[in-house]
């Protein structure tokens, strides 16, 4: 059936509800380019104001699914789940880049298709850049075969998978239309989606670090995507209140992720992160029996090397070093200045304000103004602090790492101004907030 888009538009902009074929049309004119950018802008402000139904939800991811190319690995003779994590976003989020391999040694498959940094939020991809050689844009053929013989592979979205949904993400940036459950939803469900997954774990950020600083704000979009999703969906509510483990910035967090599976530094909340969303996949996948059970499971990859191995694989078959493992200091770039951030005053952390840490991350040039932008890897703090940590004149909250004393310096100005410290100890808050299944 053949509609005009304004009509749509003006349906949705008098609260009226979407049949499936006005849906579909609409995105398939994203996809094709009939739909014009301004209808996009607009239909993007009438879901904002007037929201859509759970149907309407569903047919919306579903046809920003089918915009596009859908994996299909029945030919690939896998012998196990095609299971997928999908984050939020956060400051020193590099949990992707261990749990991929985790699960992966487990006996899962992840075919993960990640992004780029987003305003204040570091991104998968922009960690991978700090591999000498990593190709994050292989071709079809390759990525495949990654998945089968290394059991994940780590790559940015293709062209055609959803391609409705980097259209319309693109106008909704720049028309104060992000901030909307039903197009979050469609979005970060309809590029998983084509992933051809048995399963996905999302991993809902709240706290001053996440775009979902509310709580219930945070519920509302884990509950929304758990409703919709086609696949078995567990969406995990998590602080990002603080630093995820004790580096931001993306050379940085490849080393801590490298001494991570390799056993030589476990930062401890970072620790839960990891394997609670790892479980949980397992759990989905029927790779386990119990939730503890997964828990097992993670930590005897992690104590046994196969974790680390399986990294180790994926980034050499997609073209990055045989050895990174072995010598990262070799091939992760470093800054020209690394200096401590000193506290003014004795006492605990009692909070931080980490959406401008995220910031000064993006200041030293380890993230985007712009999308055209070159990123800085070597940039970013190191030995963060977290809440209920005790600081001293002379113990450093962080070490900064830039590429001038000038940034090194405006950077420490800012980082002082954005955390708080008191003389009375803060317990640290609870990593896992809340499951929803």
């Amino acid at each position: 059936m053949t509609y005009l888009p304004q009509e749509i538009i003006k349906n949705k902009r008098d609260g009226k509800v979407l049949s499936q074929s006005e849906i579909d049309f609409f995105i398939q004119g994203i996809a094709n380019n009939t739909v014009s950018e301004g209808q996009i802008a607009a239909f993007a402000m009438a879901v904002f104001f007037q929201g859509m139904n759970s149907h309407e939800r569903i047919d919306f991811t579903q046809s920003m699914v089918n915009s596009g190319d859908v994996m299909d690995w029945s030919d690939m003779n896998l012998n196990g789940p095609i299971l997928d994590k999908h984050s939020t976003g956060g400051v020193g989020d590099k949990i992707s880049l261990m749990l991929a391999p985790i699960i992966a040694a487990c006996g899962g498959y992840v075919p993960m298709i990640s992004g780029r940094g987003l305003g204040h939020t570091g991104g998968t991809l922009d960690k991978f850049d700090a591999i000498p050689g990593y190709d994050a844009t292989p071709d079809n053929t390759l990525f495949r075969k990654t998945v089968k013989n290394v059991g994940c592979a780590i790559i940015g979205q293709t062209a055609n998978l959803a391609p409705a949904d980097k259209r319309f993400y693109a106008t909704r940036d720049i028309t104060a239309t992000v901030d909307c459950i039903p197009l979050i939803t469609a979005s970060i469900l309809s590029k998983k989606l084509a992933e051809g997954l048995d399963g996905l774990v999302m991993d809902i950020k709240t706290g001053s670090g996440a775009f979902m600083k509310d709580l219930s704000q945070a519920k509302e979009l884990a509950q929304a995507i758990v409703d919709v999703s086609s696949v078995n969906t567990t969406a995990i509510i998590t602080d990002m209140s603080q630093v995820i483990g004790y580096t931001a910035g993306n050379a940085l967090e490849v080393g801590e992720t490298i001494n991570y599976l390799t056993g030589n530094r476990q930062e401890p909340l970072l620790h839960k992160l990891v394997e609670t969303l790892c479980a949980e996949m397992l759990l989905q996948g029927k790779l386990v029996d119990s939730f503890d059970d997964g828990l097992l499971k993670v930590n005897e990859v992690l104590d046994n090397g196969n974790a680390a191995e399986v990294f180790a694989k994926m980034v050499s078959a997609l073209g990055g070093p045989n050895d990174l493992l072995e010598s990262p200091d070799k091939y992760l770039s470093k800054a020209n200045i690394i200096q401590p951030i000193y506290p003014t005053q004795s006492g605990y952390i009692s909070g931080m304000d980490t959406r401008m840490i995220g910031m000064s991350v993006v200041e030293l040039g380890g993230g985007r103004r712009m999308a055209t932008d070159t990123i800085d890897c070597s940039v970013g703090f190191s030995e963060f602090c977290h809440i209920g940590d005790k600081v001293e004149l002379d113990k450093p909250i962080a070490f900064v790492h830039a590429k001038s004393q000038q940034q090194a310096e405006a950077v420490t100005v800012s980082i002082l101004r954005n955390i708080v410290v008191n003389p009375l100890k803060t317990s640290s808050p609870e990593s896992i907030i809340e499951k929803i299944t």
